[in-house]
């Protein structure tokens, strides 16, 4: 069984058909401390059951079968998502561009030196460690919204907008009492300390929750 530490280790997975590359990867990357998993296709680490630890992605371009690129693609689309390194023996301008495009960390042609990759790697973690946390205050925010009321939801929006109470009252028909009781209600199930904080949390939520206020 893993332990505590283990888990929280930044784990770099590797993709490249070449096994002496591959290998070669992983024995740079272990001796800087960081663990790491290697597979020889796109289609391999798909079916791999990979623990949930920030890191992140070691691609070669092209592969027999589904290419680097097709496979940030894939993770994107499905949510899983991770920094990507993107490494080539032929690379081209067009194709740095897309992966750059597609959120990648560096596109390295080799050869390389040693100290790029593991710069970019150290980089990508960075990113990922950022971008999980991220993701964690997003669905915290999430989860104290699903407790508002459609009422309370409404109240939140206009106040996110600068409404004031008189207006909100005016907008929704009710007292102006009834809206400061929704207004401190609000705050409490969002865990704001302020409206600045209300405001960020509201702003944090994805962009179909608040449309959609019932």
């Amino acid at each position: 069984m893993a332990t505590a530490a283990a888990t929280e280790r930044p784990l770099v997975l590797i993709v490249d058909d070449d096994d002496a590359v591959r290998g070669a990867l992983q024995e740079l990357i272990l001796s800087v401390g960081l663990d790491v998993a290697g597979f020889a296709s796109a289609n391999e680490l798909l079916k791999a059951e990979l623990p949930d630890r920030s890191g992140c992605l070691v691609l070669d371009v092209r592969m027999p079968g589904s290419s680097g690129l097709d496979l940030q693609q894939h993770l994107a689309s499905t949510g899983r998502a991770k920094p990507v390194i993107f490494l080539t023996g032929h690379g081209d301008i067009p194709m740095s561009v897309q992966a750059m495009k597609a959120g990648a960390v560096d596109f390295l042609t080799k050869p390389f030196r040693d100290q790029t990759l593991l710069d970019a790697i150290t980089a990508g973690i960075e990113r990922d460690i950022s971008q999980r946390a991220e993701a964690r205050t997003v669905r915290m925010h999430v989860d104290h919204y699903g407790t508002l009321t459609p009422r309370e939801r409404q109240v939140l929006a206009a106040v996110a907008v600068g409404r004031l109470n008189k207006q909100i009252a005016f907008d929704l028909g009710i007292s102006e009492v009834t809206v400061k009781l929704h207004r401190s209600s609000v705050m409490k199930k969002m865990q704001a300390g302020s409206v600045a904080e209300l405001i960020r949390a509201w702003e944090a939520l994805p962009a179909g929750l608040r449309e959609n206020r019932t």
